[in-house]
């Protein structure tokens, strides 16, 4: 199967041949070296500010996203909650579960955050704003730049979700102004699914410190100690962690994180450019390099994810709930190349002249 879709993506064969082997065992000097590289390319990649830290939670991103709400928020605080979609709500019910007050500024499907919707938020005693910087469900690329503006006027925490958007689109965590930076292993880093990672600032990490979390195993605190020797507090992911040193050295040996960026732009504009002409309306006004988001025009969009996959063997991307008929989305991380957009592209012109777009 050819995956178009947006995590888990395709992997580089080094890593899919250390997914193969055996899984070591983990409390030795062998292993601490290996995380303490993959925290300081992390931190490197993203250009983060000095002096910040990173901790890799074995879950999904949504481990990652409640660890943040519950580590460096507390009924205290004021959030403010760009809701865009699926992901963005996400953040809103974790504020719910963790006892945070919030607001939510609650955006129409496909649309994109003005200034003039910020701006009615100014001054209104926000000590943070949590955002998906690429809301995955509709396409969106929020403007970081913007948002960041915003948090310096206010004085607030500035959380990031870039979990699709990580090596994807560029995005600056020092000169962002960023305190907390989350994304997943099977996103553009291209590993399989099941560790997420938090960057945090150092005014995050006083966060960290003076929060109580409620819990054990997402307690950053203790991530934060273990990792100084580079361990986890409990069993992680051994394979995946080392599938991302593979990973994370492979893009440090070819260009580095720019290049990727680069590379994932280039795909996408290959493609979008390419299927201009089809029965489709790009959805989104902002869309990120990391997917494309398409509406048929005269089919379902759930037969076109069904055909492609029965059919050709390709995974697109489908969307839930109300918009499975509607929409669905191509993604553009991950190992794929300009090849694998003609597979693609051949498949939906032979859709096309069948009668089936």
């Amino acid at each position: 199967m050819l995956n178009f879709t947006v995590g888990p993506v395709m992997s580089d064969s080094e890593v899919l041949r250390l997914g193969s082997e055996q899984v070591p065992y983990f409390r030795t000097p062998e292993f601490s070296d290996v995380m303490l590289q993959n925290e300081r390319l992390f931190l490197q990649f993203i250009d983060a500010p000095e002096n910040s830290r990173a901790v890799f939670i074995t879950g999904s991103g949504t481990a990652s996203l409640e660890a943040t709400v519950a580590n460096t928020l507390s009924p205290k605080d004021k959030a403010l909650v760009v809701v865009g979609g699926s992901f963005g709500e996400r953040f809103s019910k974790l504020c719910d579960i963790h006892g945070v007050p919030h607001d939510d500024i609650v955006l129409p499907f496909g649309t994109t955050l003005t200034q003039e919707i910020l701006s009615q938020y100014d001054q209104k005693g926000y000590t943070a704003l949590l955002v998906n910087v690429h809301e995955t469900s509709t396409g969106v690329l929020y403007d970081a730049s913007m948002l960041a503006d915003f948090c310096k006027r206010n004085n607030a925490l500035y959380i990031m979700d870039a979990i699709s958007a990580f090596l994807a689109d560029p995005l600056n965590m020092g000169e962002l102004g960023v305190d907390v930076f989350i994304t997943g292993s099977q996103k553009a880093l291209a590993c399989p699914p099941g560790v997420s990672l938090i960057a945090l600032s150092p005014r995050a990490i006083d966060r960290v410190n003076s929060n109580d979390p409620g819990c054990m195993y997402l307690d950053l605190r203790s991530a934060l100690k273990n990792g100084e020797r580079g361990q986890t507090p409990f069993t992680p992911a051994v394979g995946t962690l080392l599938q991302i040193n593979k990973r994370l050295n492979l893009i440090a040996d070819n260009g580095g994180p720019s290049a990727e960026i680069d590379r994932v732009a280039s795909l996408a504009h290959d493609f979008r450019s390419r299927i201009a002409d089809m029965p489709f309306e790009q959805v989104s006004p902002a869309p990120s390099n990391a997917v494309t988001v398409l509406k048929p025009l005269h089919v379902s969009a759930r037969d076109v994810f069904t055909t492609l996959k029965d059919r050709y063997s390709i995974w697109v991307c489908p969307n839930g709930g109300d918009l499975a008929d509607v929409i669905f989305r191509v993604g553009h991380i991950g190992c794929l190349s300009i090849e694998d957009n003609t597979v693609l592209i051949v498949a939906l012109k032979d859709m096309l002249s069948k009668g089936l777009l």
